[in-house]
């Protein structure tokens, strides 16, 4: 089965220093995932023009989505769509849309930092949602977004059914035994199931489980058949539990 993939570029100064902790990509990891869509590649980039040119240009050749945070604001740091506008070779124009949701939420007579928040670049689009004051911008198949996770989440949260696809199931298994004892199985089972995504997590502070192993798929049936063929692998009596 087909499915879309997706990369994240986080950008921002203030993550790569630490003084930020970065919350948009749990958020985003976890609600793409939610919505069937495999994220591939998350990347956290300066604020700087070639940098966010050369990521952007990259991406756009290698993904189905391509999420940007941050960078989008009215201040000398804010330089995103400077970046987007130089790695796919348009220039910034000033959206005549943008410029009337501005003044309708800050007045009439705009300043040249609330002016910047109008330019973007050449072939961008808006996406209009009843319940957001700005809209959300589509160059492409890449999103932009502010970094101000607040308005991340609101933003993503107004458009996320559009790229809702085929779910992931997945199971899980609580196993007694360490990694070291079931390397072998797991190793037989991606031979016998080259398409399952299978995860291995040791646990350390457990009394009744030392490993958590995940299997995923899109297709029921063979994730089924692969969870049948895996307990066979196992040890007798290694399975703690299994939670779908």
């Amino acid at each position: 089965m087909s499915e879309k993939n997706a990369a994240i570029i986080i950008i921002g100064n203030e993550i790569l220093s630490g003084k930020t902790t970065d919350v948009n990509t749990t958020f985003l990891t976890r609600e793409l995932r939610g919505l069937g869509v495999r994220v591939q590649r998350v990347t956290v980039i300066t604020d700087d023009i070639d940098d966010i040119a050369q990521t952007i240009s990259a991406y756009l050749k290698a993904y189905d989505l391509v999420f940007s945070c941050g960078g989008i604001g009215p201040t000398h740091d804010d330089v995103t769509m400077a970046g987007i506008a130089l790695g796919v070779n348009r220039p910034l124009v000033q959206d005549r849309v943008l410029l009337d949701y501005l003044k309708k939420n800050y007045g009439p007579v705009l300043n040249a930092a609330q002016l910047k928040m109008t330019e973007v670049p050449e072939g961008t689009e808006l996406i209009s949602v009843a319940s957001l004051r700005v809209p959300v911008l589509r160059f492409k198949q890449l999103y932009i977004f502010p970094g101000i996770p607040e308005l991340l989440v609101r933003k993503f949260n107004a458009i996320k059914e559009r790229f809702r696809e085929a779910p992931f199931y997945l199971v899980k298994l609580y196993i007694f035994l360490p990694e070291n004892a079931i390397a072998a199985q797991m190793h037989e089972m991606l031979l016998q199931y080259p398409l399952l995504q299978l995860g291995s997590y040791p646990k350390l502070h457990k009394s009744d489980h030392k490993v958590v192993l995940t299997l995923e798929s899109k297709e029921k049936p063979y994730l089924d058949e692969a969870l049948q063929a895996l307990l066979v692998l196992l040890p007798d009596d290694a399975v703690v539990r299994i939670e779908r």
